[in-house]
């Protein structure tokens, strides 16, 4: 009998399908999101998990604290995202540090969160911006689902939606996983560069292959 490697021992073990959704910055990610859950999925949201373990009083601050000191704390308890952001673009050692301290409350918050939502769906959809860049969550979901559109696309939509330049966005997506690091990991991808309805029709497409194979895999278990 063949031994299954590890990816797949690992997926082994969680019950429901998983996808892990994931893109650049300006990718537009949330808003396929928001269309897969429209459709019945479960989004278990990385990024909005983190702002809640970085938000005053959060499970995070402590340990910000305490290994960065407090000028990387607000006034008002959370942790001071801009400056934080300028540290870990200028230190990579900085930016391990941030991670082995956010990383392992963000997966632990996100199992919970699918563990709860997991019985009533037909899947849960993780959205990971960092996904292949955070390295194991690759192996934690059955299929990557990867939101590509061209980098000049992101940078506009970046300089449309915040505060910055040009070049910041650009800067900002360079920090990233490239487009095509991203491209070379993805089970399925979604091009989100173009109409509104093209994307509403390939997300309900996706969802129907998705729930296919959740369907799939209660038969096996069952």
């Amino acid at each position: 009998m063949a031994t299954p490697s590890p990816a797949a021992s690992s997926r082994s073990e969680f019950a429901c399908f998983r996808v892990g959704l994931t893109g650049g910055i300006g990718s537009g990610k949330s808003t396929v999101a928001d269309r897969f859950a429209e459709l019945g999925a479960a989004i278990v949201d990385t990024d909005a998990i983190a702002h809640a373990i970085t938000a005053p009083g959060g499970a995070a601050i402590d340990a910000l604290r305490a290994h960065f000191g407090d000028a990387y704390i607000t006034a008002g308890g959370a942790l001071d995202r801009g400056r934080m952001r300028e540290l870990v673009f200028a230190d990579a050692g900085a930016k391990r540090a941030l991670e082995s301290i956010l990383h392992p409350l963000i997966r632990a918050r996100a199992e919970d969160a699918a563990q709860h939502a997991a019985e009533n769906v037909p899947y849960v959809m993780f959205v990971v911006p960092l996904l292949v860049e955070s390295g194991n969550w690759k192996t934690r979901v059955d299929r990557v689902l990867v939101v590509d559109c061209p980098v000049d696309v992101q940078v506009e939509r970046v300089v449309r939606r915040s505060r910055i330049d040009a070049d910041g966005a650009r800067s900002i997506v360079a920090q990233q996983a490239s487009r095509e690091r991203r491209l070379a990991v993805a089970d399925d991808v979604l091009f989100n560069g173009g109409a509104v309805g093209q994307l509403a029709e390939r997300v309900a497409r996706l969802h129907a292959t998705y729930c296919r194979l959740a369907s799939l895999r209660r038969d096996r278990a069952g």
